[in-house]
Protein backbone atom coordinates (compact mmCIF):
# COMPACT_ATOMS: atom_id res chain seq x y z
CA UNK A 1 0.00 0.00 0.00
CA UNK A 2 1.90 3.07 -0.96
CA UNK A 3 3.15 4.93 -3.70
CA UNK A 4 2.42 2.16 -7.16
CA UNK A 5 -0.93 0.75 -5.28
CA UNK A 6 -3.99 2.32 -7.18
CA UNK A 7 -6.21 1.90 -4.73
CA UNK A 8 -4.97 3.96 -2.05
CA UNK A 9 -4.96 7.75 -1.73
CA UNK A 10 -0.91 7.86 -1.67
CA UNK A 11 -0.96 5.88 -4.88
CA UNK A 12 -3.87 8.09 -6.60
CA UNK A 13 -1.68 11.11 -5.65
CA UNK A 14 1.49 9.95 -7.28
CA UNK A 15 -0.57 8.68 -10.18
CA UNK A 16 -2.32 11.87 -10.81
CA UNK A 17 -6.05 10.40 -11.22
CA UNK A 18 -9.19 10.47 -9.37
CA UNK A 19 -11.80 8.06 -7.74
CA UNK A 20 -13.62 6.93 -4.97
CA UNK A 21 -10.91 7.19 -2.61
CA UNK A 22 -9.64 10.37 -3.52
CA UNK A 23 -12.34 12.49 -5.00
CA UNK A 24 -11.93 15.77 -6.89
CA UNK A 25 -13.02 19.23 -5.55
CA UNK A 26 -15.69 20.68 -7.46
CA UNK A 27 -14.82 24.03 -8.74
CA UNK A 28 -17.53 26.80 -7.87
CA UNK A 29 -18.84 28.36 -11.43
CA UNK A 30 -21.38 31.01 -10.68
CA UNK A 31 -24.23 30.20 -13.70
CA UNK A 32 -26.06 33.28 -14.85
CA UNK A 33 -29.51 32.10 -14.89
CA UNK A 34 -32.73 33.89 -16.65
CA UNK A 35 -34.65 37.24 -14.71
CA UNK A 36 -38.11 35.61 -14.97
CA UNK A 37 -40.83 38.02 -15.97
CA UNK A 38 -43.43 38.09 -13.03
CA UNK A 39 -46.75 37.60 -13.90
CA UNK A 40 -49.55 40.03 -13.39
CA UNK A 41 -51.94 38.36 -10.71
CA UNK A 42 -55.54 38.57 -11.38
CA UNK A 43 -57.26 40.23 -8.90
CA UNK A 44 -60.10 37.61 -7.04
CA UNK A 45 -63.14 39.40 -6.49
CA UNK A 46 -64.22 39.33 -2.88
CA UNK A 47 -67.35 38.17 -1.08
CA UNK A 48 -69.88 39.98 0.36
CA UNK A 49 -69.84 40.16 4.30
CA UNK A 50 -72.70 38.61 5.84
CA UNK A 51 -74.89 41.25 8.20
CA UNK A 52 -74.68 40.70 11.24
CA UNK A 53 -78.08 39.81 13.55
CA UNK A 54 -78.96 42.42 15.66
CA UNK A 55 -78.69 41.95 19.37
CA UNK A 56 -81.16 42.77 22.26
CA UNK A 57 -79.95 44.09 24.94
CA UNK A 58 -80.35 41.91 28.48
CA UNK A 59 -81.71 44.25 31.24
CA UNK A 60 -79.38 42.91 34.52
CA UNK A 61 -80.54 41.72 37.16
CA UNK A 62 -78.88 42.88 41.01
CA UNK A 63 -78.76 39.90 42.78
CA UNK A 64 -77.90 40.51 46.30
CA UNK A 65 -75.91 37.90 48.01
CA UNK A 66 -75.99 37.15 51.20
CA UNK A 67 -73.16 36.73 53.82
CA UNK A 68 -72.43 34.13 55.84
CA UNK A 69 -71.25 35.18 59.40
CA UNK A 70 -67.80 33.25 59.74
CA UNK A 71 -67.02 31.64 63.27
CA UNK A 72 -63.23 32.87 64.56
CA UNK A 73 -60.91 30.30 66.05
CA UNK A 74 -62.36 31.28 70.02
CA UNK A 75 -66.19 30.66 68.98
CA UNK A 76 -65.81 27.37 67.58
CA UNK A 77 -66.39 24.45 69.72
CA UNK A 78 -63.63 22.00 69.80
CA UNK A 79 -64.16 18.81 67.49
CA UNK A 80 -64.69 15.85 68.99
CA UNK A 81 -62.45 13.19 68.71
CA UNK A 82 -63.23 10.98 65.08
CA UNK A 83 -63.33 7.47 65.19
CA UNK A 84 -62.23 5.18 62.95
CA UNK A 85 -64.65 3.26 60.64
CA UNK A 86 -64.53 -0.39 61.85
CA UNK A 87 -62.54 -2.16 58.95
CA UNK A 88 -63.66 -5.14 57.26
CA UNK A 89 -61.61 -8.00 58.10
CA UNK A 90 -60.34 -9.92 55.10
CA UNK A 91 -60.91 -13.45 54.71
CA UNK A 92 -57.79 -15.78 55.18
CA UNK A 93 -55.95 -16.83 52.27
CA UNK A 94 -56.46 -20.34 50.91
CA UNK A 95 -53.69 -22.35 51.42
CA UNK A 96 -51.41 -23.70 48.61
CA UNK A 97 -51.87 -27.67 47.46
CA UNK A 98 -48.61 -29.07 48.19
CA UNK A 99 -46.72 -31.06 45.86
CA UNK A 100 -46.30 -35.27 46.74
CA UNK A 101 -42.28 -35.37 47.68
CA UNK A 102 -40.47 -36.97 44.59
CA UNK A 103 -39.08 -40.26 45.10
CA UNK A 104 -36.08 -40.45 47.21
CA UNK A 105 -32.63 -40.40 44.59
CA UNK A 106 -30.52 -43.38 46.20
CA UNK A 107 -26.82 -42.70 47.07
CA UNK A 108 -24.03 -43.96 44.80
CA UNK A 109 -21.35 -45.75 46.99
CA UNK A 110 -17.87 -45.53 46.49
CA UNK A 111 -16.73 -48.52 44.33
CA UNK A 112 -13.70 -50.62 46.32
CA UNK A 113 -10.37 -49.62 45.10
CA UNK A 114 -8.55 -52.36 43.22
CA UNK A 115 -5.87 -53.98 44.93
CA UNK A 116 -2.18 -54.85 43.18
Amino acid sequence: MGKGDKKSRRGKIILGTFGVRRLRKKTFKPEVKPVKVAAEKEHKEKKAVKEKKEVVPVAEVAEVKEVKAVKTAKEKAPAAPKEKAPVAEKAPKAEKEKKAPKAEKSVKTAKPKKEK
